[in-house]
């Protein structure tokens, strides 16, 4: 026997080999390697990030002394981009589950650049808002959701590695950016910027998806049957996604509130801003190493355990906070650490508990809920600490942290009965 022989076999009797209609043995032996898949993925998501997201925590005040639209209004410039990217998201799932991620997230660049360049140009506060709304559209088809679905339809049930992978690339997104922004605005201008951040787009983001991805899905078969983008769930999966919906709602809420308050409600606390700042940049390091972690030994469980580690975490450092006890960085680690793997179970639990067919579509209406927590938890939050202080805002982000650990526990329940029943 020959040696392509040979490593048909070691696949097949391996059970990395999946044989579909339409796919030739020689498309199924090139699958794409996942050091170039995820490096490119991870530094486009760094610069989508960087270009929306976390454009506005460096270029609010400088708008705001540079016009009189007014702080809130540019503020909420972000609300309505979140807003409007939770509306595409089931879109944009299904036309990854149809089409593969790469003429999506491609577009995506397209998208952001345009929106940036009206951003750049805006001459009222209207046409702000309006570019924002083109930044939604961009941010619905090319933010974390979208690139999940990618890794899913590219590798399957095989992309747990790769999605944590992703996740430790998109915790250095504020890392880079926010610096990097500053200078751009110290020394051109938050116009200029924005007009860079198009670049980026259309010279950096865009070629790298156009280049790395694969064309088509591998761990499905291809096809222009529209079926293929379509959600089927069975009466005790809808509970499933429900409760996974709920679950990786509330994550996302906390993260919102605690990502833009954490640091005022410390303040408020009578914490000097230098020490509240000191503490808040906890958070990133304690992501990054949980996620390495959950990397070097998450293979070795179902996901659920580490949503339920994620959901915990959160609770014991949101109910620390609460308590104003003076273990702040304590608090904040765990919570940190807790939010890292949290990001990596929002890609691989929907994964592994409905199946890579439908995993791009059902990522897309994962989105639409999970982006709308992040864009109204912290308007809320914000009414509720203006209006009652920090120790109720406080209570409320434990309130929300015991839920969630509820609601998990739930999910887990769930699952362990269809485990049982399927086996």
């Amino acid at each position: 026997m020959n040696r392509l022989s040979w490593t048909f076999l070691a696949l097949l009797s391996s059970g990395k080999l999946f044989l579909m209609p339409d796919q030739g043995l020689a498309v199924l032996l090139r699958r794409p390697d996942r050091r170039v898949v995820v490096t490119a993925l991870g530094v486009t998501q760094i610069l989508a990030w960087g270009s929306t997201f976390y454009l506005i925590g460096v270029l609010a005040h400088p708008i705001d002394s540079d016009t009189d639209w007014g702080y809130d209004w540019i503020i909420g410039g972000v609300t309505v981009a979140l807003l409007i990217a939770s509306v595409v998201s089931p879109w944009v799932g299904r036309a990854i589950g149809r089409w593969g991620g790469r003429p999506v997230l491609a577009a995506s660049s397209v998208v952001l650049a345009a929106g940036l360049l009206v951003l750049g140009c805006s001459p009222s506060v209207a046409w702000y808002l309006i570019a924002w709304l083109i930044l939604g559209l961009g941010m619905g088809a090319g933010l974390t959701d979208a690139a999940f679905s990618t890794l899913g339809g590219i590798y399957g049930d095989e992309a747990r590695s790769a999605i944590t992978s992703l996740t430790l690339f998109a915790g250095f997104a504020s890392t880079i950016c926010w610096p990097l922004t500053a200078y751009f605005v110290e020394y051109l201008g938050w116009r200029e910027a924005c007009f860079i951040y198009a670049a980026i787009q259309l010279v950096i983001s865009l070629p790298i998806l156009l280049f790395a991805l694969p064309r088509h899905s591998s761990a499905a078969p291809r096809s222009d049957d529209a079926s293929l983008s379509r959600i089927t769930l069975e009466p005790d999966e809808r509970v499933t996604f429900a409760l996974t919906a709920t679950v990786l709602t509330l994550s996302t809420a906390i993260l919102a509130i605690m990502g833009i308050h954490l640091l005022p409600l410390l303040a408020a606390r009578g914490l000097e801003l230098a020490t509240a700042v000191g503490l808040g940049a906890i958070v990133g390091p304690a992501q990054v190493g949980a996620r390495v972690v959950e990397m070097l030994v998450g293979r070795h469980y179902h996901p659920i355990w580490t949503m339920i580690a994620s959901a915990v975490l959160v609770a014991v450092g949101a109910v620390l906070l609460l308590w104003d006890l003076p273990i702040y960085a304590l608090a904040i680690v765990l919570y940190g650490a807790g939010n890292g793997i949290g990001s990596v179970a929002r890609g691989t639990l929907p994964l592994a508990l409905f199946g890579p067919l439908q995993y791009p579509a059902l990522m897309g209406r994962l989105a639409v809920s999970i982006l709308m927590s992040m864009a109204l938890a912290p308007l809320f939050a914000a009414v509720v600490f203006e209006e009652k202080g920090a120790e109720l805002t406080f209570g409320l982000i434990a309130f929300l942290a015991a839920a969630n650990v509820f609601f998990v526990g739930a999910l887990f329940m769930l699952y362990r009965r269809r485990s049982a029943a399927t086996n």
